[in-house]
């Protein structure tokens, strides 16, 4: 095991067993057998130190969603979606948390990760005419709901006694998101307009320039916004 990895894995054991999101670079050194000169080498500093640590305890969880294979119903990923992370999130308290603190001066790559997972399956869930507003924008939406549940949740448990919570906010948030399979007509112009931005976005139309493809993109926006 080279002089990374027995960081990593000392800060790691040390994070799941601090009562706090938090390690010290001194106990982290002791615990690898290293000294500091070596971590600051590798990690540029503290943050990027649990930057990578956290990275590392969410490579298992973004594993299986790179792998999960698309349901028939893109609304039902998101659903399931949202309950994988907030799983992760009870197992894995310590790293969820400074996953999310304002301390990291950049958010470690599984945030930016998660985010484009989301988005892709909010795509497919445009490109199928359930979504009512622009991905980008419902992904902003059922990120920050999902993560503020499950930080409430790991922060706050004497106020969410409720087992169900988690649940009810999802259906909420997405459920105000998203529309039935089926077509209504007051669904109108902007649910039209997000999903072909979608379709034209996962096959973009060969008679248009890129320049055109743009400015048609940012019109349906404009429309899907409502």
């Amino acid at each position: 095991m080279d002089a990374r990895e027995k960081i990593l894995e000392a800060a790691a054991a040390l994070l799941a067993e601090a009562p706090v999101a938090d390690v010290s670079t001194r106990a982290v050194c002791e615990a690898a057998g290293v000294g500091a000169p070596m971590l600051y080498r590798l990690f540029g500093d503290k943050a990027g130190l649990l930057a990578a640590v956290v990275d590392r305890g969410f490579e298992q969880y973004l594993a299986s969603k790179r792998t999960a294979r698309p349901g028939d119903d893109p609304v039902q990923d998101l659903k399931n979606g949202w309950d994988n992370h907030t799983r992760f999130a009870l197992e894995h308290p310590n790293h969820y948390r400074l996953m999310y603190s304002p301390e990291l001066t950049a958010p470690p790559a599984a945030a930016q990760e998660a985010h484009a997972l989301l988005h892709g399956i909010l795509e497919r869930c445009a490109a199928a005419g359930r979504l009512t507003v622009p991905p980008a924008l419902a992904t902003r939406m059922i990120m920050s709901a999902n993560v503020g549940a499950a930080l409430s949740l790991l922060t706050r448990p004497e106020q969410y006694p409720d087992p169900g919570f988690s649940a009810r906010l999802r259906d909420a948030v997405i459920d105000a998101l998203t529309r039935p399979a089926e077509p209504r007509e007051q669904d109108g112009i902007p649910v039209a307009a997000a999903t072909l931005a979608a379709r034209l976005r996962a096959v973009p139309p060969p008679a248009f320039t890129a320049v055109e493809s743009a400015l048609l993109q940012q019109w349906l926006d404009k429309l899907s916004e409502g």
